[in-house]
């Protein structure tokens, strides 16, 4: 059995690459002798078609050889692009699985290539249930849509105090919900003055910098820019809490690496989190740009040892057990398995 796996390039930032990098650490990429054709890349608009040309000319020379397609898709340019592969599959007659990695944004982005693939497709794959039911009422209920959670990274917990740090990792985007942060941040800086907030992303760092500013915590607010490797490592062991106060996700990466982290969580009732929030037992929860109910949260994980302790406790227990890569990798195997019997 061999499984071509269409994402984005190895290379891209974002939640998408982290997710097949994981899998590529499991016993289920070998088992499966799984190859990763990169169908995108950050960049300008030469580089993204010669991204996509010389992923269709692997595909097309590898595609025969082949038995299932796991395609993974996320807005539309994502699911435009990947349409294209999907139906060369299926030309083919081979088993296809789209993999969706978008929330509650379907229901405005819904078009007719999301129908299709989602109808036709041997297995579709959602990241919660509550996104499943989304797409029944587009499709009607389907068995073929499996919820199968984002994996977690193994990470190793460095003991040691934590630093007073509130740490959010992402794009610094408006979708990301960064000016609600460090306005709520703003409201309780001058209270906790040996607090910073860090910015670890891509985006609109000046924006960024300059709100700070304007709100008069610029020396409180740390915006190292997109963070990988040994540095993230560094930054998410060392970090006293995390937040991500999104409007729209699937299920987020960086709140998983939270949780894999043992950080007490602040986030946003959105995408998939609703599955698995226990609000102020795994992470504490506030709605959508709501700033002074994020400035409550935040003083409440701040000035609260016992509610940061319970919060990251039992977001760890999370990240070795419903989250861990074993166990999401099992639950691919075992799409790939029951495809293959068919």
């Amino acid at each position: 059995m061999k499984v071509l796996v269409l994402a984005t390039s190895r290379k891209t930032r974002g939640g998408v690459t982290a997710v097949i990098n994981m899998y590529r650490q499991s016993p289920m990429w070998t088992q499966f002798n799984c190859r990763w054709i990169e169908t995108h890349r950050d960049g300008g608009v030469l580089v993204k078609v010669a991204y996509l040309v010389k992923a269709l000319l692997q595909y097309a020379v590898c595609l025969p050889f082949y038995d299932i397609v796991h395609i993974h898709i996320g807005l539309i340019p994502s699911a435009k692009r990947k349409y294209i592969f999907w139906r060369l599959a299926k030309m083919l007659k081979k088993k296809t699985v789209i993999h969706l990695h978008c929330g509650s944004q379907i229901e405005e982005i819904w078009t007719r290539v999301y129908r299709i693939m989602f109808e036709q497709s041997d297995c579709a794959i959602v990241l919660s249930s509550s996104i499943k039911r989304i797409i029944e009422q587009h499709t009607g209920p389907s068995d073929r849509i499996r919820v199968v959670y984002n994996p977690c990274p193994e990470v190793c917990i460095k003991d040691g105090p934590k630093d007073n740090i509130l740490l959010f990792s992402g794009t610094v985007c408006e979708a990301k919900g960064y000016k609600d942060l460090i306005r709520a941040f703003s409201k309780v800086a001058a209270k906790h003055t040996d607090w910073k907030l860090v910015l670890a992303g891509n985006g609109e760092i000046a924006q960024a910098h300059g709100l700070a500013e304007e709100l008069g915590v610029a020396d409180k607010v740390v915006i190292p820019g997109w963070v990988r490797g040994e540095d993230k490592d560094r930054l998410f062991s060392c970090a006293g809490a995390f937040c991500l106060p999104s409007y729209a996700e699937g299920l987020p990466m960086a709140v998983l690496e939270a949780f894999a982290y043992g950080l007490p969580v602040i986030t946003t009732p959105v995408g998939a989190i609703p599955d698995i929030a226990d609000n102020g037992q795994n992470v504490l929860l506030f709605d959508c740009g709501d700033v002074d109910e994020l400035a409550n949260s935040i003083e409440k994980v701040i000035s609260d040892r016992v509610l940061r302790e319970r919060l990251a406790d039992n977001g760890r227990k999370l990240a070795t057990t419903v989250f861990s890569l074993e166990t999401v990798s099992n639950q691919i195997a075992g799409i790939y398995f029951l495809l293959s019997d068919e």
